[in-house]
């Protein structure tokens, strides 16, 4: 029956899975009570007495976002079944030396049922150190899935992929399409709630990322998303507490590559001092003159601001001071957000004002950096290093511009800065 296909390897409450396959699909209680503890068995959180409808039975507050799991509900699922042998790889591209040697350790530790934490600067080729082990898993029948907590992240991952694997697949998030049975999954990693035991190897890239970041939610969707003892590798540019406890604990292998594909450092940022931004004064002389002699050089520019309202503003206020500037602003409420990317990237547009949805996941030849506000509370040592990583990622111009605008330097002004030394350091330069 080929809509049961499309079930295979997925776990749904009852509401959601078809009624004609309930009589061939097994069951779980949605909520079980386990040692004296009520657990939502979709994410595995314990649940507080007074989580009661008015008809007595528990619901779960912490995966409701995916629709309701109750008490007196089922979840149903059927098991994953596998796909053909095949040759899936078409990528005639070539790894270096430094990527080969992570790529193979990657599958030998994959053999041999281990899981690892890929720990490499951005623009290492992350994605192309996988294609060995995804090659291997897909041309055996398996079924392979890759999330991350940001959707320009997997956006761009199944582009790529679809562009270098001849298999079926598919996107999942929570506006896309329905899901149909595919042996290469890309998905938001809240997507994995609704996979159960599915995969044959498992790979989330950017954990450091909000909102995967130390939510155990998102951990138990991602560990019950794969096969008992299918492996699952984490990749990052800037590792976690969690992690690195895990790998203290010998729960995950470390491989890490300092080094970026091109062989070239990465691009220190420079702390620029000025008075700040305000929406609605004059823009900061300190900025307007660095804005003129980068738009000298004919160099894209991505300028990143923390507030979305900021943006819209900062926006408006350039558009007045140069209306012959090809700039646009994007952020995640931005409902031609893919387009005005995609603008950014063809040189359509030559200045794109954005807002951390755009600090990793993506990449855009020979781009300048501009941060305004890097003093922001929002912005993280993490999400200062992933955006400096922005600039510099393409061999046609592996250098670049990255410059903080701040009042001070703040903590995590000077980790990232630290960070970025200290990879070029290790990787030799």
């Amino acid at each position: 029956m080929e809509v049961e296909k499309n079930y295979w390897g997925r776990r749904l409450p009852a509401r959601e899975w078809p009624e004609k396959l309930k009589s061939v699909a097994l069951t779980m209680p949605g909520i079980e009570k386990i040692k004296g503890q009520w657990v939502c068995q979709r994410c595995q959180s314990q649940l507080n007495e007074t989580n009661r409808l008015p008809q007595g039975a528990l619901y779960c507050r912490e995966c409701i976002q995916m629709g309701r799991v109750r008490s007196d509900d089922q979840l149903y699922y059927l098991k994953q079944q596998p796909f053909p042998m095949t040759e899936s790889c078409r990528w005639l591209g070539q790894l270096s030396s430094d990527q080969e040697k992570v790529a193979r350790m990657l599958r030998d530790y994959s053999m041999k049922g281990w899981s690892c934490l890929v720990h490499a600067v951005t623009g290492a080729g992350k994605t192309e150190m996988l294609y060995p082990l995804l090659t291997h898993y897909l041309n055996q029948g398996g079924v392979v899935g890759l999330a991350s907590p940001r959707i320009d992240v997997c956006r761009e991952l199944h582009h790529r992929l679809q562009r270098d694997f001849e298999v079926a697949s598919c996107f999942l998030y929570g506006e896309g399409e329905p899901y149909r049975r595919s042996q290469l999954v890309v998905a938001t990693v809240q997507q994995l709630f609704r996979f159960y035991q599915a995969f044959d190897l498992l790979i989330v890239d950017e954990v450091d990322a909000f909102p995967f970041d130390e939510n155990d939610q998102l951990y138990a969707a991602v560990d019950q998303a794969r096969k008992p003892k299918a492996p699952l590798h984490f990749l990052t540019a800037t590792t976690t507490p969690r992690l690195e406890e895990r790998i203290q604990r010998g729960d995950l292998k470390r491989l890490a590559l300092a080094k970026r594909f091109h062989q070239n450092p990465l691009i220190v940022p420079q702390v620029h001092y000025w008075s700040g931004y305000q929406a609605g004064g004059r823009l900061p002389r300190k900025f307007l003159h660095s804005f003129k002699e980068q738009r000298r050089s004919g160099f894209p520019l991505l300028i990143f601001l923390p507030l979305i309202q900021w943006g819209k503003a900062f926006y408006q206020q350039l558009s007045q001071l140069y209306p012959q500037l090809r700039a646009a602003f994007v952020s995640s409420h931005s409902p031609n957000r893919k387009e005005l990317v995609e603008d950014f990237r063809t040189g359509r547009v030559e200045v794109l004002i954005t807002t951390t949805i755009l600090e990793r996941g993506v990449t855009f030849p020979k781009v300048d950096v501009f941060v305004l506000e890097a003093d922001h509370p929002l912005y993280t040592k993490s999400s200062l290093v992933q955006i400096a990583g922005r600039v510099g990622r393409s061999p046609e111009r592996p250098v670049g511009l990255v410059f903080f605008f701040a009042q001070e330097q703040t903590r995590a002004i000077k980790q990232a800065i630290q960070e970025i030394k200290q990879m070029n350091q290790e990787a030799g330069f």
